[in-house]
């Protein structure tokens, strides 16, 4: 361990050139690994904190569920009578506003029934109840846009007026804030027609995007219930691939990690590779010396460790101040887990590129020292 110190403060030009890119490289992992957790939470967020196990959509809806299913009651009542779990309506639309305070916002409408599982919890004001059909619960997103307890948020080109009554949890949708709303005013948001008189109210039909389950079927399998009914079961942790975006952006995100975690051990191994070579007398002078191959490897091991290490753990501050830099103004997340798991992959797979040197470590001649190649 001497000597491997002792190598490490002689060359330390080097050494912190190859740390210095270990850095960059853990620091780029982690602002990548940042921005996948938060466009995700900005994609689904308000699909992740719904108390439901599955979701039943129409099945000609086979992408983009929550955009071109449409479930009627009539459905909803046959899954009712032979699920034998809880079951509510969902209706799933963005769309957009302006306050009476001239606050211009888009806005996912959730549409709930009140009183249902799917209610939210508010932080402040109040709940969704069935007197008061034109209220709306805003994620606390929507309040970071102007939006406040109180307000009236009229939605463009239909004119319908919504109070707003409550503050929920920040939450989001296809990277939209999530408000949510009485379902038959969904139904009104969804369905009407920009201009249509008041009279064509009555024509809005009883649809939704999907009924939601709080826990599977008992008695009867969901293949089973599809079929009887003509719909599609998926568990709710599958219905994210239905909100816009969010497959592509994982896909992208996940790819652009992968190639990290692949140049990691290559650019490690490189250095060592070099390194190695370069140090050949002085390893087969410590061979001459009585050196044990094993000690020689412990020694380069050592080496390979404090640089991949300290390099990983600095780069994990870099990616953590990042976070607090970027704050709010980008979907970034990366909590404390997150960052672990992912320095952790990082030492890992740098501390893989080292074995690729390993080889030549051990093949470090003694008799190089008593002139066998002259």
């Amino acid at each position: 361990m001497f000597l491997a110190l002792l190598e490490l403060r002689a060359a330390r030009g080097r050494f912190l050139l190859m740390g210095s890119v270990v850095v960059l490289v853990a620091a780029l992992v982690g602002i990548v690994s940042g921005f996948t957790t938060g466009l995700g939470d900005d994609t689904i967020s308000a699909l992740r904190r719904l108390p439901a196990s599955q979701l039943v959509f129409s099945s000609d809806a086979r992408s983009d569920q929550f955009a071109r299913s449409l479930l009627d009651e009539k459905t909803a009542a046959a899954w009712r009578a032979d699920a034998d779990t809880g079951t509510t309506p969902l209706g799933v639309s963005i769309t957009r506003g302006t306050t009476n305070r001239g606050a211009e916002v888009d806005l996912a409408a959730f549409g709930v029934e009140p009183g249902s599982f799917l209610n939210p919890s508010v932080t402040d004001g109040e709940g969704l109840t069935d007197g008061k059909p034109d209220s709306i619960v805003m994620s606390a997103e929507l309040a970071d846009e102007g939006v406040r307890v109180g307000d009236t948020l009229i939605i463009d080109r239909l004119g319908i007026e919504l109070r707003v009554v409550g503050l929920t949890e920040r939450s989001a949708y296809g990277h939209v804030p999530v408000a949510y709303v009485p379902l038959k005013t969904w139904q009104r948001i969804r369905f009407s027609t920009p201009g249509a008189p008041a009279s064509a109210a009555a024509t809005i039909p009883d649809q939704f995007s999907a009924l939601a389950l709080r826990t599977p079927p008992a008695k009867t399998s969901a293949a089973t219930l599809d079929a009887r009914h003509s719909t599609t079961t998926l568990t709710k942790e599958k219905a994210y691939e239905a909100a816009p975006g969010y497959t592509g952006e994982r896909v992208t995100m996940n790819s652009i990690q992968v190639f990290l975690y692949l140049i990691a051990p290559l650019v490690v191994g490189a250095f060592f590779a070099v390194w190695t070579v370069q140090r050949q007398p002085e390893l087969a002078l410590l061979r001459a010396l009585g050196a044990s191959r094993r000690r020689l490897l412990a020694h380069t091991v050592l080496q390979a460790a404090l640089v991949v290490v300290l390099g990983t753990a600095a780069g994990a501050v870099l990616a953590g101040a990042v976070g607090l830099l970027v704050g709010e103004q980008v979907p970034f997340s990366l909590p404390a887990t997150t960052l672990a798991g992912t320095m952790c992959t990082v030492v890992a797979v740098g501390l893989a590129g080292t074995v690729l040197t390993l080889r030549r470590v051990t093949r470090a001649d003694p008799l190089t020292m008593l002139g066998a190649n002259r």
